[in-house]
């Protein structure tokens, strides 16, 4: 990443920052990484309140895991509770995933990824339907062990825009630059307090001030 050194000092004065505005939450931990494979796909796109009210409907509305494979992806959005074309995709791609892990596996559980490795766990999850890099690194992260920060697109945007890392690095970038940055031991804790700040409704409101001022702006320019 360009500007390596500043960008570091930025981040761990970014941390010493969160350290002190968001206590520190205990560490979210699955048995078997399906269920982490399923709050990732979910929670990509949702705020974190938001994710765990849909997983508690999923509990209610769905027997169990292979009851919400084979569910329509109507079902799903209507949990979701918004007909986006990002709540479509999110419902196929849990649906894909799910479709995976119980072709491959016959039954939906991937506990048989803790005893093979972190490294081979990672290339399974990777090469499943519907995974993209945020639900493998959750998974890593949450389930496997795995040395991981784990990046929604807000969270992404909230560093670019602090100057933490380059805008023009990508995903695959930023979160090896946080990796050998932050500590495998803090490695949850940061990611859940970068999460937090970058959901908080306070942040919400002035992102949304400054893009009325611009647009604003711009109108008064025409």
């Amino acid at each position: 990443m360009k500007n390596s050194k500043e960008h570091s000092q930025q981040l761990q004065r970014l941390y010493r920052g969160l350290k002190r505005a968001h206590p520190k939450a205990d560490k979210t931990t699955y048995d078997d990484p399906i269920d982490a494979l399923i709050y990732g796909i979910i929670s990509e796109h949702l705020t974190e309140s938001a994710a765990q009210r849909v997983m508690k409907e999923f509990h209610q509305t769905f027997v169990d895991w292979n009851d919400l494979r084979v569910a329509r992806p109507e079902e799903i959005v209507e949990i979701l509770q918004e007909d986006t074309a990002v709540s479509r995709a999110t419902a196929v791609a849990l649906t894909s995933a799910l479709r995976a892990v119980f072709d491959e596996y016959h039954m939906l559980s991937l506990q048989t990824l803790k005893r093979i490795g972190k490294r081979p766990a990672k290339q399974v999850l990777d090469q499943l339907d519907g995974v993209s890099q945020y639900v493998v690194s959750y998974c890593m992260l949450t389930s496997l062990q795995g040395h991981a920060i784990p990046l929604t697109e807000q969270m992404i945007a909230y560093l670019k825009r602090n100057g933490i890392v380059d805008p023009e690095a990508d995903l695959q970038d930023i979160e090896g630059f946080l990796t050998r940055q932050v500590a495998a031991k803090d490695a949850y804790a940061f990611y859940g307090m970068l999460r937090r700040e970058s959901e908080s409704p306070k942040l919400a409101k002035k992102a949304r001030k400054t893009r009325w001022k611009t647009k604003k702006v711009v109108k008064a320019k025409k």
